[in-house]
């Protein structure tokens, strides 16, 4: 006998002692799926005979299979379940799961059971414990099905046992192997014309012939799926009911069930049903056709799906939508979700059920396209997306092409039916994403974390890092609605092994010509406070693409995501100027969008760092002047009057000397700020607009942009001196050097050297995106005054850049992704993700002076 059994499913094993379940279990199923009542006794007390821990044993049996369960596994039970009480708690288990199931019932007879027991130590007890076993076997077999299996399958001898073949079976549901690619069809409700209009514009050919048969032929390789309400309201039932059926008939569509479809249905089967909500049309219309029709369309719409779940379990298919869980499962709870949805059993004063929002919740990889519930168009959701878009009520047939996910729209002909509830317009412009996504749910940042990324894979986030995040986030952060992206670190360059130096162009030159690079742009390195603009062309592109409500045209951050400025004026002001310089570029026409997301240096370093000037590096240059100078005096003094501190006065005089260059590093770096206009903000990357992510172009490209936008501006973007180098040529390595030495001789903080990629790889994968080289009196701030002194920097050329490298590109891969996301207009709480991860990395235990 082959017994044909769903693939996921939970598999109850019936049968007395000794009929053979263990043996037939581990011959026909993965021993990881069989979950036997004996083996838990022995987990839980070393004997697999000890019965006065059943309750315990099966306690562990119940949380194993609902594991299995939980993550769409099969379950075999290897235990008697020879009562009904006994075989409830599994059925409930099948039934929260939404799996079904499966009894296979074994009887051997009496007799062999007994003998099998006695061959076997273990089971030392007499035979009327098995007659009682199999009599209540016997006894309850044919209320199995009332029961709630939804096959029962009996094994009467030893010979059905031994040669029972079992053959998996996918859910009816359960189409993953179709890849598609795949066209996807709103509620079309009778409207036929329509259909046939949207399906022309998909590229399918329709052809009628005199007797109203219908062909459909389908641009090569696609399949249509319908969302389901194919019928009622409309003008023209039985055309539709024809083309879906012909197409299915032909394999090039499925179709799911929807509420419409199930009552029609229904009602064809003489069912008693309220004739309502459009049922009448359908009625009338078919009451035209001939009776072979109409069986014909009762048999289709009863064999219509609950959902189908397609490409590889990236998309799924249902009427009114699946929650996570229910996807590529079968129940009568998960029928009735995807016929009506989930409700709050509240009725609204049009008497219609109050639905609640299940995709705002929706946290699935898989796709869900749905319909059921009209809109006015249709908007991504958590990954969900409703394309019923009212055809019947006036408004749109949608169709949503898969894998592009591109929409197509036509126009409805006319209102062909008054909705009993008037359609919602957009509450304001936000959109119904941005709606979602105005509560953020901690569960989606907190705790371990692995976050797949393009560039480099994997990256796991500590937990104790996503703690710290946390508290930086929620209580310092800016609105998260605004935050697409933080910036990575940047690792310094390899020690110089130069006299009296740390840093050199020299060895970050040398780096990328080892990693394959052959050229690199090097661009001056502003000494001002790291900075991303969110720049949006009006109030209102920043409130439909960023979803904000407070009037804002833009953001401007910092490196840890906290507001850059702490006016709401200030930033409004220095945004107006921005824009002016994007409006008299024409930049919003040329990129063909309404918002920029920027990386750039705003200026003077005091405008950020004041106070940090202020209570730290100002007192220890005051410190280091005062105390020095007067050892330094007195070390002076004492060798004019003999005394041999000669070579302790020189060292003082050189610390004073380093004290004293200390003292004015930060001096070009800062000013005044009395308003915007002392402001100075220097770009030098266009992260992203609507609809691309900038990374695919090269820092060449980036930089002329900058150039453009510094060169019409009213003085607040300032020009970032930059060039290219090309590795193999010796000449164009020494003026980069010189350039370099010249800069930061007059002050300046140093360079950034760059790969002229902005994403470069190399063999051993990703190379770093970018190395700082700073000067030699920049670095006094960061290392202290004294940090170029022999005994001090023989020991910083210890400095391990590992960590700092391996920092730098696990941020670099997040902030793309993040990026990604946002453009690709995917849940703010999947941008956060990798935003936060960001933050949560910078927790790590890294020298912060590299």
């Amino acid at each position: 006998m082959k017994l044909e059994i769903p693939d996921f499913s939970l598999v109850v094993l019936i049968g007395s002692t000794g009929s053979g379940k263990s043996s037939f279990a581990a011959k026909h199923f993965l021993p990881t799926e069989v979950i036997s009542s004996d083996y838990c006794r022995g987990l839980v007390a070393d004997d697999e005979t000890d019965q006065s821990i059943s309750a315990d044993a099966f306690d562990l049996v119940r949380e194993i299979a609902g594991k299995r369960l939980k993550h769409r596994r099969l379950a075999v039970i290897d235990a008697t379940n020879v009562r009904p009480a006994e075989r409830k708690g599994w059925i409930e288990l099948a039934r929260k799961w939404h799996a079904l199931p499966i009894a296979i019932v074994f009887d051997p007879g009496i007799d062999i059971c007994i003998a099998r027991n006695k061959e076997r130590p273990d089971r030392a007890f007499g035979g009327q414990v098995v007659q009682r076993m199999v009599s209540e076997i016997r006894r309850g077999l044919g209320g199995l099905q009332r029961e709630g299996f939804r096959q029962v399958w009996k094994l009467s001898d030893v010979e059905a046992i031994d040669t029972a073949t079992i053959a998996r079976q996918p859910l009816w549901t359960d189409k993953r192997g179709d890849h598609g690619p795949f066209d996807i069809v709103g509620d079309v409700h009778g409207c036929a014309s329509e259909l046939q209009a949207l399906l022309a514009q998909l590229g399918y050919r329709v052809q009628w012939s005199d007797d109203r048969s219908v062909t459909v032929t389908p641009p090569e390789g696609r399949k249509l799926v319908f969302v389901g309400d194919l019928v009622d309201r409309g003008p023209n039932t039985p055309d539709v009911l024809r083309i879906a059926m012909s197409m299915t008939a032909a394999g090039t569509a499925y179709v799911v069930q929807g509420n419409h479809d199930r009552k029609l249905q229904r009602w064809l089967g003489g069912r008693k049903v309220t004739v309502a909500h459009g049922l009448q049309q359908s009625i009338d219309q078919l009451a035209t056709e001939d009776r072979s029709f109409r069986d014909s369309v009762a048999t289709f719409l009863d064999g219509l799906r609950s959902h189908v779940w397609l490409d590889g379990g990236r998309l799924a298919v249902a009427h009114a939508g699946l929650k996570e869980d229910m996807i590529g499962r079968g129940s009568g709870a998960v029928r009735e979700f995807a016929l009506f949805g989930e409700t709050t059993g509240e009725i609204d004063a049009y008497g219609l059920p109050v639905r609640a929002d299940w995709a705002t919740n929706y946290r699935g990889a898989t796709t869900v396209v749905y319909g059921h519930t009209p809109v006015v168009q249709a908007d991504w959701v958590n990954n969900t997306l409703c394309i019923d878009t009212a055809c019947v009520f006036g408004g749109n047939l949608t169709a949503l092409r898969w894998p592009e996910k591109e929409i197509v729209e036509v126009a409805a002909e006319r209102v062909w039916s008054e909705p009993v509830r008037p359609l919602a317009s957009p509450a304001g412009a936000a959109s119904t994403q941005a709606d979602a996504d105005q509560v953020l749910d901690i569960e989606d940042v907190i705790g371990r974390r692995w976050i797949d990324t393009e560039l480099r894979g994997r990256i796991v986030v500590a937990e104790e890092n996503a703690t710290a995040a946390l508290e930086v986030m929620s209580r310092f952060a800016l609105a998260p609605q605004w935050l697409a992206y933080l910036p990575p670190t940047m690792s310094p360059s390899e020690t110089s092994s130069r006299e009296g130096w740390l840093e050199r162009p020299e060895e970050a030159f040398a780096h990328f010509r080892e990693r394959g690079v052959s050229e690199v742009v090097c661009e001056e390195k502003h000494m001002g406070s790291r900075a991303i603009i969110a720049l949006c062309r009006t109030e209102s592109a920043a409130a439909a693409r960023f979803g904000v409500a407070g009037g804002e045209t833009g953001a401007i951050w910092t490196r840890t995501g906290r507001g850059f400025f702490n006016d709401a004026a200030t930033t409004e002001a220095l945004l107006a100027q921005l824009r002016h310089a994007v409006d008299n570029a024409s930049l919003w026409d040329e990129l063909a969008s309404d918002w920029l997301l920027l990386d750039a240096e705003i200026m003077p370093w005091s405008a950020k760092a004041g106070s940090l000037i202020e209570s730290q590096y100002a007192p220890v240059a005051a410190a280091s002047a005062a105390g020095l100078s007067a050892a330094a005096d007195a070390l002076t003094r004492g060798a004019r009057r003999g005394l041999d501190v000669a070579g302790l006065r020189d060292r003082f005089t050189d610390r004073v000397q380093r004290a004293e260059r200390y003292g004015k590093v930060w001096a070009p770096y800062i000013w005044p700020v009395n308003g915007v206009a002392d402001l100075r903000v220097a770009p030098f990357h266009l992260l992203a607009s609507e609809g691309r992510v900038w990374f695919d172009r090269d820092h060449v490209w980036h930089m002329g942009l900058a150039d453009r936008l510094a060169a019409i501006s009213d003085a607040v973007i300032r020009k970032t001196a930059w060039r290219t180098v090309a590795l193999n040529e010796e000449s164009a390595i020494g003026d980069a050097i010189a350039w370099w030495e010249s800069m930061t001789d007059q002050g300046g903080e140093g360079m950034v050297v760059k790969p002229r990629d902005f994403v470069a790889r190399g063999k051993k994968g990703l190379i770093q995106p970018a190395l700082k080289v700073r000067g030699r009196e920049y670095l006094r701030l960061i290392y202290g005054p004294e940090y170029d002194a022999p005994e001090h920097i023989a020991r910083l050329r210890q400095r391990n850049l590992g960590g700092k490298r391996n920092l730098a590109l696990r941020e670099f891969a997040l902030g793309h992704e993040a990026l990604k996301r946002f453009v690709a207009r995917e849940p703010l709480r999947r941008i956060h993700e990798c935003v936060f991860a960001v933050l949560a990395l910078e927790s790590e235990p890294i020298d912060p002076r590299l």
